[in-house]
């Protein structure tokens, strides 16, 4: 991937959504407000950690424009019938992680200092995460008539899970950087 071309990227934001959207298949549900443990919010950090903020952000929109008509999230719904209920907040996440977590992430010397590309890498991916907690606070909210401190209280049973999940993508993003180095391209 020496050059960075517009073909270039919206193949990659194709193939960031559809894993997006095969990861909406695992769905665990627990906690407050029945949201469920799912893998797709790990999936849109995972995108902005590799592909930057642009096309990560991107990602994000293409796989929420998608379940606007088919059932793509977890537990097979569709965005309109999510809008609705609890989650909402966590949509909006998942676009604000993906930027964030690109923004971030793109800050790292990949050729040059393989720990400090390790170390930014894991701030843009907590730090992304943070902002889908907090967009989904507001969601609970909003929707769910929570208070901010039960809101936040809510996000507890999927923390450790969600640490996991990031780890993982984190140690994925930097394997495919170091596999791809010119991914970042021009937009570096």
């Amino acid at each position: 991937m020496t050059k960075n071309s517009t073909a270039q990227d919206i193949a990659l934001i194709a193939v960031f959504a559809a894993i997006v959207i095969v990861l909406g298949f695992v769905s665990i549900p627990v906690g407050v407000a029945g949201v469920p443990i799912v893998l797709q919010n790990a999936a849109v950090i995972l995108a902005g950690l590799v592909l930057g903020w642009r096309r990560g952000f991107a990602t994000a929109a293409i796989f929420l424009l998608v379940g606007l008509a088919l059932p793509v999230l977890a537990g097979g719904r569709t965005v309109i019938s999510a809008l609705g209920g609890a989650t909402v907040g966590y949509l909006a996440g998942y676009l604000v992680s993906a930027a964030v977590a690109g923004a971030i992430a793109y800050l790292a010397p990949f050729k040059s200092n393989k720990a400090a590309t390790i170390g930014i890498l894991i701030l843009a991916g907590y730090v992304a995460l943070f902002f889908q907690y907090l967009c989904g606070v507001f969601g609970l909210m909003w929707r769910a008539q929570m208070s901010f401190g039960a809101a936040w209280a809510a996000q507890a049973p999927f923390l450790l899970p969600d640490a996991g999940k990031i780890a993982l993508m984190i140690a994925i993003a930097f394997a495919v950087h170091q596999a791809f180095p010119d991914l970042r391209g021009r937009r570096a």
